[in-house]
C-alpha cells in the first residue's frame, strides 16, 4: 500500500551546488558521438538473450544505420559473447571505420579474456567499470573509497599493459564510474582523475569517461548539473570524451541525455527504442530524430523506420509500442476531428507554397523522411470529423469534397462509427460514400441517354430531351433552361415530379494525363426538406455533371 507520508521511507536526492550553471542557456547545435549498447546492455536485459543469428542481424542493422561505435558483448561473461566477438573479427564483418566495444569488470582474469577476444580487431574500445556510489561501497562491496579507487586503477593499469602489447589495433579506453548518478560528484571525479593518471590520455588519443545514470534518482536537470560540475572541475578536459549512459527509471532518460549534452557531454550510449534493464536505456532512435526535427543531421540514418522496427522486434522479441515516438504504428495517425482538420489544412497549404520548410500541425516530422506513407496519417472512428473523412476520400479516391458535402457525409460516417463502435476503414468509407450518393447499385432514377440542344441565339434557351428509367419503367422527359443542368432540372420536374433547385456546383479533375476523370458535386434544395447532394464521376465533365444531378435526384427521392 502506498504511504500517506512517503518521506518517512524515501529521501529526496541532494542536488549539486551549482548556482552559476551555464547549461540552461545553451542550445544543441550538433549531434553527439553515438554508441549503441543493444548487443550488450540491451541483450542482457532480454528474457531470452539473442542467439548468433539475431545478434549478427542486429549488428548489420547498426552498421547500416551509421553507428561508428558499437558495444557488442561482455566477452568474459559467456562463451557465446566471446565467440560472437571472434566471429565478427575473423569473419571480416567490421568496417574499418567502426570500433567495436567490449565491457569488463576490474578482475585480472576477466580483463585478460576480454582483451583476448579483441585480438586482430582494427579498432577496439575496452570499457572498464566499477560501482563508486556510497550505497554500493557500503551495502554491496563493503569497500571504502581507497579500495574503490584501487579497483579502477589496477584494472586500468592491466588494460594499458595488455593493449600496449597489441599495437596493431587502434585502442580506445573507456572508464565508467558505475552508479555515477548517485555517487558523490567530487569522488566520482577523483576516481576518474586517478584513472587518467594511469592511462595518460592526450588530445590525439583521448580517454572516454562514461558517466552513467545507472539508476535515475532525480530530475534531468540534476543530472545536467552533475555533468557540468564534472566537466568544469576536471583536469585535462581536452584529453577526455565525456560520455553519458542514461537509464529511464523516472521516464526521463531522453531529457537527461539531451540536458547532459547541453551541460558539456560529447557522447551518448543507449539502445534503439530504449531497450535495457528495468525501464530501459536512453532511446537512440527518438533522440536522433529529435535532432533531425531541429534541422540537425543526427549522423544516423533511419530512412526506413519500418525496417528498423521489424528488425529490432525480431532480435529483441519485444514489440515496439504503437505510440512509440516516431516509430510506432499510430504516431502519425489522427483520429480526433480537430487534429484531422488541422493536418488536412497543413497539407493543403504545402501544396500551394514554394517554401520547403515543414509546417504541418501535429506532425513534427514528415513521415516520408523516415519511409512512412501519408496513407494512415488520418484514420476515422467515432471521434473523427469532416476533415478526416474528406482526407481519406481525397487520398484514396482523389475526391476533393466541397465543405458542405464534407459536413453532410461526415454525419453519415459518424452514425455508422457510433453504431459499430469500431474504426471505419478506408474501404468502409469509400463503400459508404458510393452508396450514400448513389454511385453504385440500382436506383429509383437511372438516366439512359440524353441530348441537349445548342442555346437559341435569341433567347439563350437550351432544350433537354432524354430517356430515364423510373422504378424500372422507361419514360421520355423533356425540359428547357439556360444551360444543360437547368434544362435537366426542368425535365425532371415535368417528367418525374422531382423538384430540385441548384444551390451550388463544383467540379475538379481526378488524376492527370489520359486517365483523367472529372468529379462533379452538386447541392440542391428540395421543397419542405433538407438540402441534398449529388456526386458524379466520368471521363467527360459534362457527363459527370449530369450524373451528379441524377445522384441528387435519387437522394431527393429517398428524402421524400
Amino acid at each position: 500500500m502506498m504511504l500517506s507520508a512517503p518521506k518517512a521511507k524515501y529521501r529526496p536526492f541532494q542536488a549539486v551546488d551549482l548556482p552559476d550553471r551555464q547549461w540552461p542557456s545553451r542550445n544543441l547545435t550538433q549531434p553527439p558521438r553515438w554508441c549503441s549498447v543493444d548487443l550488450r546492455d540491451g541483450n542482457q536485459s532480454l528474457i531470452d538473450p539473442m542467439d548468433g543469428e539475431r545478434k549478427s542481424r542486429f549488428f548489420d542493422l547498426l552498421v547500416k544505420a551509421g553507428f561508428k561505435e558499437i558495444e557488442v558483448a561482455f566477452p568474459s561473461a559467456s562463451q557465446t559473447d566471446f565467440d560472437f566477438v571472434r566471429g565478427l573479427i575473423e569473419g571480416g564483418l567490421i568496417p574499418e571505420d567502426v570500433a567495436i566495444q567490449v565491457l569488463t569488470q576490474s578482475r585480472e582474469e576477466l580483463i585478460r579474456r576480454t582483451i583476448d577476444s579483441m585480438d586482430g580487431a582494427h579498432r577496439g574500445i575496452v570499457h572498464l567499470y566499477n560501482a563508486t556510489s556510497e550505497l554500493f561501497r557500503r551495502l554491496v562491496f563493503n569497500q571504502d573509497k581507497a579500495g574503490t579507487i584501487e579497483l579502477a586503477v589496477s584494472g586500468t593499469r592491466l588494460i594499458k599493459q595488455l593493449t600496449d602489447a597489441r599495437p596493431d589495433t587502434i585502442w580506445t579506453y573507456e572508464y565508467s564510474p558505475e552508479t555515477f548518478s548517485f555517487t558523490e560528484t567530487a569522488f566520482a571525479l577523483e576516481v576518474c582523475e586517478r584513472v587518467m593518471d594511469i592511462w595518460q590520455p592526450t588530445p590525439e588519443r583521448p580517454i572516454i569517461l562514461n558517466l552513467p545514470a545507472t539508476v535515475e534518482v532525480a530530475t534531468p536537470n540534476v543530472y545536467a548539473d552533475q555533468i557540468e560540475w564534472f566537466c568544469r572541475h576536471m583536469s585535462r578536459r581536452d584529453c577526455a570524451i565525456i560520455s553519458v549512459h542514461p537509464h529511464n527509471d523516472r521516464g526521463t532518460g531522453i531529457a537527461a541525455a539531451e540536458l547532459a549534452l547541453m551541460a558539456g557531454a560529447d557522447r551518448v550510449e543507449g539502445c534503439l527504442f530504449g531497450n535495457g534493464e528495468r525501464t530501459g536505456n536512453v532511446d537512440l532512435v527518438t533522440m536522433a530524430l529529435n535532432f533531425y526535427t531541429q534541422g540537425i543531421n543526427p549522423g544516423l540514418d533511419f530512412s526506413n523506420i519500418r525496417h528498423v522496427v521489424e528488425t529490432v522486434e525480431h532480435c529483441n522479441q519485444i514489440p515496439v509500442h504503437p505510440r512509440h515516438p516516431y516509430a510506432g504504428d499510430l504516431v502519425f495517425t489522427a483520429f480526433s476531428g480537430s487534429h484531422q482538420d488541422a493536418i488536412k489544412k497543413g497539407f493543403a497549404a504545402r501544396a500551394t507554397q514554394n517554401d520547403e520548410t515543414w509546417e504541418v500541425p501535429y506532425l513534427p516530422i514528415d513521415p516520408a523522411d523516415i519511409g512512412c506513407s501519408y496513407e494512415a496519417v488520418i484514420r476515422v472512428n467515432s471521434q473523427s470529423g469532416k476533415g478526416g473523412v474528406a482526407w481519406v476520400l481525397e487520398q484514396d479516391q482523389g475526391l476533393r469534397l466541397p465543405r458542405r458535402l464534407q459536413i453532410a457525409f461526415s454525419r453519415v460516417v459518424q452514425e455508422m462509427a457510433d453504431t459499430t463502435g469500431r474504426e471505419m476503414t478506408t474501404a468502409n468509407i469509400v463503400a459508404t460514400f458510393r452508396q450514400a450518393y448513389r454511385l453504385d447499385g440500382p436506383q429509383r432514377f437511372t438516366l439512359i441517354d440524353y441530348a441537349v440542344s445548342a442555346a437559341d441565339k435569341a433567347s439563350g434557351i437550351r432544350h433537354f430531351s432524354g430517356r430515364i428509367e423510373v422504378d424500372g419503367q422507361t419514360r421520355t422527359i423533356t425540359g428547357q433552361g439556360n444551360g444543360p443542368l437547368s434544362s435537366f432540372v426542368d425535365a425532371l420536374r415535368q417528367g418525374c415530379g422531382v423538384t430540385l433547385d441548384i444551390v451550388s456546383y463544383e467540379e475538379h479533375a481526378i488524376g492527370q494525363g489520359s486517365g483523367t476523370q472529372a468529379a462533379a458535386y452538386i447541392e440542391c434544395a428540395v421543397p419542405n426538406g433538407p438540402n441534398v447532394f449529388g456526386v458524379g464521376i466520368d471521363v467527360d465533365s459534362g457527363e459527370a455533371s449530369m450524373r451528379a444531378l441524377m445522384s441528387a435526384a435519387n437522394s431527393a427521392a429517398v428524402v421524400s
